[in-house]
């Protein structure tokens, strides 16, 4: 079994579509619940890592590897992305609610959905390309984009909060894992290729956003 291969559940054989639904959505809230208390427990600057972005679309991602080789094109992965999301978003902010002293306003939870519903469609097609794509530049593309949300977020922590351990952190990640889940040589210097100039561009983008919110 690949290294890819090793995020996904190997025993996932739901050929239902409701069944597949729970399975997804549940993950997903249970991983926003686990978020949430990681958060609290996490010292000083470390807790934003459990708070991330990018760990979050891991989930997608991995629901994308799961379904990779059990639906044919790219709607069932980018189903089960979208739903692991909106599982993470209602699961962390429902244990805000419910489990401490509340979440305030509804600004960011709203923001984040949104954000779950691009990303999640998005990350899960990525994972399934990153096992089954036909066509080379599919798996550099799927391999370099999740490496470069944790260089966006890396960059976020240097320039934008200070925080160079965790900038360090996030940039092992952002070269680690296409490292890691590239099956060639080639594969993998590609996908880094991919995943230095999209940490850049999706550090603009998102961070530009979320600024644009919060102000």
């Amino acid at each position: 079994m690949s290294a890819a291969d090793s995020i996904a559940s190997p025993r996932l054989r739901l050929k239902n579509a409701p069944g597949a639904a729970v399975l997804c959505l549940g993950a997903g809230l249970v991983g926003g619940i686990l978020t949430n208390l990681v958060q609290g427990w996490l010292p000083g600057a470390w807790n934003n890592l459990a708070n991330s972005g990018a760990v979050w679309t891991m989930f997608a991602f991995a629901a994308g590897v799961a379904f990779a080789h059990r639906t044919e094109g790219h709607r069932g992965p980018a189903a089960a992305g979208a739903l692991a999301e909106v599982g993470l978003v209602v699961g962390y902010y429902g244990y805000a609610e419910f489990g401490r002293g509340g979440m305030g306003s509804l600004t960011f939870p709203l923001l984040w959905l949104s954000m779950a519903c691009v990303a999640g469609p998005l990350f899960g097609v990525a994972g399934a390309w990153s096992r089954r794509a036909t066509r080379p530049w599919r798996r550099y593309v799927a391999l370099g984009a999740l490496g470069g949300l944790f260089g966006s977020e890396g960059l976020h922590y240097w320039l934008g909060l200070g925080y160079l351990p965790q900038a360090v952190v996030c940039a092992a990640l952002a070269c680690g894992l296409p490292l890691l889940l590239g099956r060639t040589w080639k594969e993998r210097g590609l996908s880094l290729a991919v995943a230095i100039p999209a940490s850049f561009v999706t550090y603009q983008v998102l961070y530009g956003l979320l600024d644009a919110v919060s102000g």
